[in-house]
């Protein structure tokens, strides 16, 4: 096939994968090539490894609908970090599994007063890990911009100091590879794949709490890597002092370093935040629309991002131009639902309603689909509707794990995407939820 008429096909499929999946759709797609493209198989070259992941991660389903769509045949389609044949990003030993978001660096994080000293604290630390403030630990609200900083601490500190071993992961996945490895035999192993490391990042270090033997472990983790002035930096939903059944001596070591808040974002930050967000996304909104959206919806950056994907789903939808009036369209709902205080209590009694169930069931141990699929929809419907963690929701709901509310909302959100019927019965129950007198009243 001539180069011409592939690179032709090919801006076909990324237009056709952006409208398939605005959610996922960056600016940075125009930068990708075709490495190899024939016998049904469309291989894309990526700029760097993390483009290369975030693409396998949350773009293959789309990115093959929109080259199947196109060219009328079944095609497969891959992702590589390529560049003149090599990889973008060589990996030090022991890096294989640093996964970073290619829009999490430093560059596209929006800094204002609620951020500002949380900021500079991760620049710092990028500079000059294991020195300047150890341990990092940062803390706020669900979706305020904490990852989105351990990410671009990882990117900047690999950049300045190339060879060197991060660790960033979660603290369910801490304590997950810690339970694994001493089910294997293999706690040797373990502790030299983290306290080894130059920088281990670890997000929502509050799920370490009622966890004896994980913080016991993590203690001496902590003690090795501080010793050796390597750099630990940690974030949570509060400060280390209010993590509930947390050990003193890690709340001691916690606060050694420098403890960085960060705060809900002013007006002027969320119209900049908007603004960076729609430049991510190669969408170009006017600052009265910029405006609008930061003045309706302040409770985290998440809820602009939404916005902004929503507006261009509308847009793609309609064929419209993106304007004020389609951006008030588009938001009316989200806007409304955002006035709205909905509790945990509020969606129970839609749900249990609903089914005609009883409270006690919902709470109690009962595993029969007559019980287990209303808890499942209220947990999905509290981690949609209100803004408590997964341990706060299913502390409500019987005192469920964290992972077992994970699992609701996967499941639950999977059936949503592929059963008509249970898109139908969600959509009923949120609109029950946000009409109710209860949520009316509290307004």
């Amino acid at each position: 096939m001539p180069a011409q008429e592939v690179e032709s096909i090919f801006a076909a499929i990324l237009d056709r994968a952006k409208a398939l999946d605005p959610a996922n759709a960056r600016n940075w797609f125009e930068r990708l090539t075709v490495l190899h493209f024939d016998g049904g198989a469309l291989s894309i070259a990526c700029p760097d490894e993390a483009t290369a992941q975030f693409l396998r991660d949350n773009c293959k389903t789309s990115f093959t609908r929109a080259a199947q769509q196109i060219t009328g045949h079944l095609v497969t389609v891959g992702f590589s970090a390529c560049a003149a044949g090599k990889t973008a990003y060589p990996r030090g030993h022991g890096e294989c599994e640093l996964k970073l978001h290619p829009d999490y660096t430093f560059e596209n994080f929006v800094v204002g007063p609620s951020n500002r000293l949380a900021h500079a604290s991760c620049v710092a630390v990028s500079q000059s890990p294991g020195n300047t403030y150890n341990p990092l630990f940062l803390y706020g609200s669900s979706g305020l911009g904490k990852t989105h900083l351990l990410h671009a601490v990882c990117y900047l500190s690999r950049q300045n100091f190339d060879g060197g071993i991060i660790q960033l992961l979660s603290c369910e996945q801490f304590v997950n590879r810690f339970i694994k490895a001493i089910e294997e035999g293999n706690l040797l192993g373990f502790q030299s794949q983290f306290r080894t490391v130059d920088m281990l990042v670890i997000d929502d270090i509050q799920f370490l709490r009622e966890r004896e033997q994980s913080q016991e472990e993590f203690f001496h983790t902590f003690n090795a890597l501080y010793n050796d002035g390597k750099q630990i930096i940690l974030s949570a939903d509060s400060p280390p002092a209010e993590i509930p059944s947390l050990e003193a001596r890690l709340i001691s070591r916690f606060n050694w370093g420098l403890v960085a808040r960060i705060d809900p974002p002013s007006y002027e930050t969320r119209v900049a935040i908007v603004q960076k967000k729609a430049h991510l996304r190669g969408l170009s909104i006017s600052q009265e629309i910029a405006e609008y959206v930061a003045r309706q919806l302040h409770a985290n950056i998440r809820e602009l991002e939404g916005a902004l994907t929503t507006i261009y789903a509308l847009s793609i939808t309609t064929g419209e131009p993106i304007s004020i009036e389609l951006a008030q369209t588009a938001l009316e709902g989200q806007i409304r639902l955002a006035a709205r205080h909905i509790s945990i209590t509020d969606i129970v009694e839609v749900v249990t309603r609903h089914f005609d169930i009883r409270l006690g069931d919902l709470h109690g141990k009962k595993r029969s689909q007559s019980i287990a699929l209303p808890r499942q929809i209220c947990m999905y419907l509290a981690r949609s509707l209100t803004g408590h963690s997964l341990e706060e929701i299913g502390g409500h709901l019987g005192g469920r794990d964290h992972t077992t509310v994970m699992h609701a909302c996967s499941k639950i959100g999977g059936a949503r995407e592929s059963d008509p019927k249970m898109r139908a019965l969600l959509d009923e129950l949120t609109r029950q939820i946000t009409q109710s007198p209860q949520v009316q009243r509290k307004n």
